[in-house]
């Protein structure tokens, strides 16, 4: 899409930019036909320092050849390739269509090692010592930045080695996991809770869920606020992979430690976390493989019986 609004900024453009270059060829032209009055030695005749002469030797014909061929050079170009405004060049090239003509090639080069693992499940995959050797590059060059190398992740990033998956670990759901991305969103709900003594007493007793150090007694009093948060993570805090609630009841807080002070703060401000989509980046086949891979680090839940 183009960044101009109106035809008259793409002729505008195009008209500085190509006055730039013939100007300097004009430029280049008057100054070589110019004759200076000079002496028959080519001296102006100014003098400093008792012997330092000024003259007027003509510029390197290499140096005028150069320059020369500068001008036709940015004529050509533009004539070529984009540069004058919303004119595309004879070539019709483009920097999106140079990425998907190369991103083309690069599939065709890989479609024959992928084809090897085409009619093999996830599972089977991830017993595939090529495949899991694929799937560790995909992920190393993708998914470490935020996962860590080990994919044991860090604060705001889940581990993958364990079996704590707010979305489902089921090969089919890390699949879509991966492929679609995912967007988790917890409200701030202290104004749904109460006083901050409430909030503190409902925080708690989210932590007596995984038992935690907590104080028994504001515990007891959290439990019957813990119905704002029940929706969500259910009445036993055991969390909905349908809508990425996490389980309460394990001790695994991704976004801080286990305790009473990262939940209260949990509770007042909310929290919102995205994993990008990976679809448009990779194949059907790289996005089996590298789930595969995902899976098989030892968290992966079994496939939905059929």
């Amino acid at each position: 899409m183009s960044d101009f609004t109106s035809n008259f900024w793409s002729l505008y453009v195009a008209g500085i930019t190509l006055l730039g270059v013939l100007a300097c060829a004009a430029l280049l032209w008057w100054t070589f036909r110019m004759n200076a009055e000079v002496n028959p030695d080519q001296s102006t005749g100014h003098v400093w320092d008792g012997d330092l002469t000024e003259r007027n030797n003509p510029l390197p014909r290499w140096w005028v050849m150069m320059f020369g061929i500068s001008c036709i050079f940015s004529l050509l170009y533009l004539l070529l390739y984009p540069g004058l405004g919303t004119f595309k060049g004879v070539l019709d090239w483009s920097q999106d269509g140079q990425h998907a003509q190369e991103q083309q090639q690069y599939e065709a080069r890989i479609a024959p090692i992928y084809a090897a693992f085409a009619n093999q499940s996830i599972e089977q995959l991830a017993k595939d010592a090529n495949a899991r050797a694929i799937g560790d590059r995909l992920f190393m060059n993708n998914c470490a930045q935020c996962h860590g190398s080990d994919a044991r992740g860090s604060k705001g990033f889940p581990n993958l080695v364990d079996a704590h998956w707010n979305w489902g670990g089921s090969p089919d759901a890390v699949l879509q996991t991966i492929a679609d991305g995912r967007m988790g969103v917890m409200p701030p709900m202290a104004a749904a809770v109460g006083t901050p003594d409430e909030v503190r007493a409902l925080a708690n007793y989210v932590i007596a869920l995984s038992g935690g150090k907590h104080d028994a007694a504001l515990a007891a009093k959290g439990k019957e606020k813990f119905v704002v948060c029940a929706a969500c993570h259910g009445e036993a805090g055991k969390g909905n992979p349908a809508l990425g609630a996490p389980d309460l009841t394990d001790g695994i807080f991704a976004h801080g430690p286990d305790n009473v002070d990262h939940v209260v703060e949990m509770i007042d401000h909310g929290k919102m976390a995205q994993m990008p989509a990976w679809k448009d980046k990779f194949s059907p086949e790289q996005l089996r493989v590298l789930t595969a891979y995902v899976w098989g680090l030892g968290g992966g839940q079994p496939a939905a019986a059929q």
